[in-house]
């Protein structure tokens, strides 16, 4: 008998597929500005673990995610990869990813406090 993953579990697989493919270089998995990038940004990556990003993802659901993608920076983002010789493909974002994303790091931020 074949099973169907639960609608919950298959989002989580997509934001954390999302995290790790496109925000764990500088974020790092424990989403702590740890990875192999953090300290090569001006400024440098910082930690979402915090109790103030807790709070903004939490009475923004998705907005902080969406507008960080959308809008990095200025062009922090992508000069850090690009000084850094790190390709990231282009990613065609939909509203579920953005939400995805948003209860990854949320599910990732509730475990490390």
């Amino acid at each position: 008998m074949l099973t169907q993953a639960s609608p919950s579990f298959a989002q989580n697989l997509n934001g954390k597929n999302l995290f790790t493919q496109r925000c764990a270089m500088c974020h790092g998995a424990d989403i702590k500005g740890t990875g192999p990038l953090a300290r090569k940004s001006n400024p440098p990556t910082p930690d979402l673990t915090t109790a103030a990003f807790k709070k903004r993802l939490s009475d923004y659901p998705g907005v902080i995610v969406s507008s960080v993608i959308l809008r990095p920076n200025g062009d922090l983002i992508p000069r850090t990869l690009r000084e850094n010789g790190v390709k990231v493909p282009p990613h065609s974002w939909t509203v579920q990813d953005f939400r995805d994303l948003n209860k990854y790091m949320s599910d990732v931020i509730s475990k490390s406090r």
